[in-house]
């Protein structure tokens, strides 16, 4: 399978098509929309978490991985879905959540009552000599990471939620347990495998964290991390040629990605890294707020392209997903350049080295969902910081502010499809608000402009296919400190392509060393673009020049 020229879309299934009014997306909504995600051209669809499971925190605290839960629909659904996105030329990938288990989990359940087997799937441990946690590691989700069992007299390890166990990957037993779930879905026709936080699942000591943090560096990229994966893949989705997988990888290293993903790893298709996502975290924590350092996010897409691009190994490229907020909110002006905005991301994105990922509603310009009041928020993580912070004396006014920047509740609200009642997404009452531009903001009418958001990734996802230079040229940074264009180039056999983007609403004047005017304008996000030896980029202007060899 030539996996370069692919791209992916990522569903949340939760907020993607209602089909029985119960405010909850199911599969019956997306078998209804499969002709929609044909039309966009994408060859996967990424669905995030959707087995059984308490929904803690929203399907990623999983109480039986081998059963659809219940308010998606059903096996037979799942069989249909499979079936029916086949016929269009679309592959499924699911999510597979092996950093952790919910506790409601057959395997915890068994280890509160004592069995020694389930208790070594998880990490028990007594607390220190004092009774207190047997280290200072706090959660990611706010709190500390362990959780005290009176019946047991222990406690017991959750790097996330404290209803999501942390499974021992150090157990042979647990490893071979999630292959042969990994194998069951192969079985119903699955191919693509996206896999949760899986650099955290090798752990090192459990010293205390002189930082007073969160313990990340005794448990990131951990010592038999490679070997686990390595094992994964030959007991599992190796054995399928036309597999696709993909790793988060939380905090981690360029090192370690060009061995998770390089083409003899023998580990992952590719990797998803999240350092450019945090240019705007002052002080490099998430909930204080900054403008977006430019100059650090083009160091950051150009080295990691770069990076990898030397060790043979594979990014996967997305700007959004349903853990952040919406990157045209984030890093534009989604109020005065919208459209051009969002189609410059794309641009940018799509032309790059990798994988692309469209994210539910990217395609037509989704935006932050700005809500005014934490009562319309539903993410746990939103909630427990929103108490947090207010614990630290912040006013609520300035806590709805960062949530509005920051909650990854901005990419969950439901899918914008038309100008009707919840935006089309359910007859009923929706999980979550949908956000108020929905009678602009939209598929029905994004289907009926030619120069849409949705048409622009359309093109792009087309050229991937056409243009080889795009699935695998060399990656060549340009202008790399100019301080608002992102340019480069890309180079292979057959030609050659530059792309130009402006990241804000000043128009500026741009020369580069190439002679424009041998190029061809092969798109642009303004109609009237030009290949001059000099050009004057508008505001989030983006153009893409190519040249045959």
């Amino acid at each position: 399978m030539n996996f370069k020229e692919k791209t992916v879309y990522q569903i949340y299934p939760k907020s993607f098509q209602d089909s029985n009014g119960d405010g909850w997306g199911d599969l019956q909504g997306v078998i209804s929309r499969l002709d929609y995600l044909q039309k966009l051209g994408i060859d996967y669809i990424w669905f995030n978490a959707m087995f059984v499971s308490p929904q803690r925190d929203n399907g990623y605290d999983v109480e039986d991985y081998r059963a659809i839960d219940p308010r998606y629909g059903t096996m037979e659904d799942f069989t249909e879905l499979c079936r029916e996105a086949k016929k269009r030329g679309i592959d499924i990938m699911l999510d597979m959540v092996f950093n952790h288990a919910s506790t409601w989990h057959v395997w915890f359940q068994k280890a509160l009552k004592g069995e020694e087997k389930y208790k070594d799937y998880f990490f028990f441990r007594k607390g220190k000599a004092d009774g207190s946690a047997p280290n200072n590691w706090n959660s990611k989700f706010g709190g500390p990471a362990w959780e005290y069992v009176k019946e047991l007299d222990e406690y017991y390890l959750h790097l996330y939620d404290v209803t999501q166990a942390d499974l021992n990957w150090d157990n042979p037993e647990v490893r071979k347990e999630l292959a042969d779930i990994v194998n069951f879905w192969r079985s119903k026709g699955v191919h693509g495998f996206r896999f949760d936080v899986v650099n955290l699942v090798s752990k090192g000591s459990f010293e205390d964290d002189p930082n007073l943090f969160d313990g990340r560096q005794f448990y990131t990229d951990g010592p038999h991390i490679h070997e686990y994966l390595k094992e994964l893949n030959l007991n599992s989705f190796g054995k399928d040629e036309d597999s696709m997988t993909v790793g988060e990888m939380s905090s981690t290293t360029l090192e370690n990605c060009t061995r998770y993903s390089g083409s003899d790893a023998h580990e992952l298709t590719s990797v998803f890294t999240f350092h450019h996502l945090k240019v705007d975290y002052r002080n490099k924590k998430k909930w204080e707020l900054m403008p977006f350092d430019f100059i650090e996010l083009k160091q950051l897409l150009n080295d990691w392209q770069t990076g990898m691009q030397e060790a043979d190994a594979w990014n996967a490229l997305f700007w959004c997903n349903h853990d952040q907020p919406r990157a045209l909110s984030r890093f534009c002006d989604d109020k005065n350049y919208r459209i051009e905005a969002a189609k410059m991301l794309a641009t940018v994105l799509h032309c790059m080295r990798g994988t692309p990922y469209v994210y539910q509603g990217e395609e037509i310009g989704m935006t932050n969902a700005y809500f005014h009041d934490i009562s319309q928020y539903r993410d746990v993580e939103s909630t427990n910081f929103y108490d947090i912070l207010k614990k630290e004396g912040r006013s609520k006014e300035e806590i709805l502010h960062i949530l509005q920047e920051r909650s990854r509740d901005n990419a969950r609200t439901p899918m914008q499809w038309n100008s009707k009642q919840n935006a089309g997404f359910t007859d009923g009452t929706p999980w979550l608000s949908v956000i108020d531009n929905y009678k602009t903001v939209n598929i029905e009418n994004a289907l009926q402009d030619e120069n849409s958001v949705f048409y622009h990734y359309h093109k792009l996802i087309r050229m991937r296919k056409e243009y080889k230079v795009i699935q695998d040229g060399l990656y060549i940074p340009l202008l790399q400190d100019h301080k608002t264009i992102f340019a480069y180039k890309r180079k292979g056999e057959e030609g050659e392509l530059i792309v130009l983007s402006n990241f804000y609403a000043e128009a500026v004047r741009v020369e580069i060393k190439e002679n424009l005017t041998d190029y061809v304008l092969l798109l642009s996000n303004y109609k009237d673009s030009k290949a001059d030896k000099c050009i004057t980029l508008r505001p989030y202007e983006s153009v893409i020049y190519y040249k045959a060899s």
